[in-house]
């Protein structure tokens, strides 16, 4: 009988091991000025101590309901490049991973606004520290939103565009980081595009909020609203485990959590698959 177990159990082989996956970012990534910052803090693993939740424990949430296993870590800190984790957190990110996202400054470069040229040397180097750990990993760089108080108020480089502007111009900082870095860009801020032309979400927070919509953004006009990390994590779980976000359904754990109505996040789910169908084109 021993013998027979025995031989059944490697026959079977072991259970496969839980996909690890680290989220490197700022405030954009811990879901600063809403209740995704404290967001089931102990579901995922924050290697600087903070007790952070944040989009990564949306992810966390996400992939759980899909039955997928993966091991969710962060290292994050507010206002911060990834020049700066790269000097300053190196010891924490130089490990093996299977998944790595990796979330710039709002602007790029904060010194010169819509610059690309650090983000680039960054991506390159994180890419290449990475990749000595894990040859195979899975690298994504998640181009941010169009912030309604660099469009909305004078002296910014994106005031009185429109709104999707600054995010198309992040979206070009971080397809050129991406090719230097050989990894893959997520389509974050322009979700936030899609969800306003399809009327899900109002495009300017200053004049108040037409009934029906949501607001993507906190009370700042900067970062993100509940809703708008919500959308965050629905394309970055689209993207790195190629499962449609509307599969979650109207009745998704997280949302009830967050005190999203079954609508709203069926409305999100639906503009995040429709930015990862479009890379975030959206019909444009």
């Amino acid at each position: 009988m021993i013998r027979m177990l025995l031989l059944a159990a490697a026959l079977l082989g072991s259970p496969a091991a839980a996909e690890t996956i680290l989220f490197v970012g700022n405030s954009f990534t811990f879901g600063a000025t809403s209740a995704v910052q404290d967001y089931r803090p102990g579901s995922v693993a924050d290697l600087n101590g903070e007790g952070v939740g944040g989009v990564p424990a949306l992810f966390a949430r996400f992939a759980e309901q899909a039955g997928l296993d993966y091991r969710v870590s962060l290292e994050t800190a507010p206002g911060r490049s990834l020049a700066w984790h790269l000097t300053e957190r190196r010891d924490r990110i130089d490990r093996a991973w299977d998944h790595v996202v990796l979330q710039e400054y709002s602007t790029l470069d904060p010194d010169r606004p819509g610059d690309p040229a650090r983000t680039i040397a960054a991506a390159q180097s994180l890419a290449a520290l990475l990749r000595a750990r894990n040859p195979g990993v899975d690298l994504r760089l998640t181009a941010t939103w169009s912030r309604p108080d660099l469009v909305y108020r004078p002296g910014s480089r994106w005031s009185g565009t429109p709104i999707d502007r600054m995010a198309r111009d992040l979206r070009v900082g971080a397809d050129r980081a991406a090719e230097a870095a050989r990894a893959r860009v997520m389509p974050v801020g322009e979700a936030f595009t899609c969800a306003i032309r399809g009327g899900v979400a109002d495009p300017n927070p200053y004049d108040g909020i037409a009934a029906g919509q949501v607001d993507l953004w906190g009370g700042d006009h900067y970062h993100g609203s509940t809703a708008g990390y919500y959308l965050e994590a629905l394309v970055v779980f689209g993207a790195v485990t190629g499962r449609d976000p509307t599969a979650l359904g109207r009745d998704e754990k997280a949302a009830a959590d967050l005190g999203l109505s079954p609508d709203r996040a069926a409305a999100l789910q639906r503009v995040a698959k429709e930015a990862l169908a479009s890379d975030g084109g959206c019909g444009r």
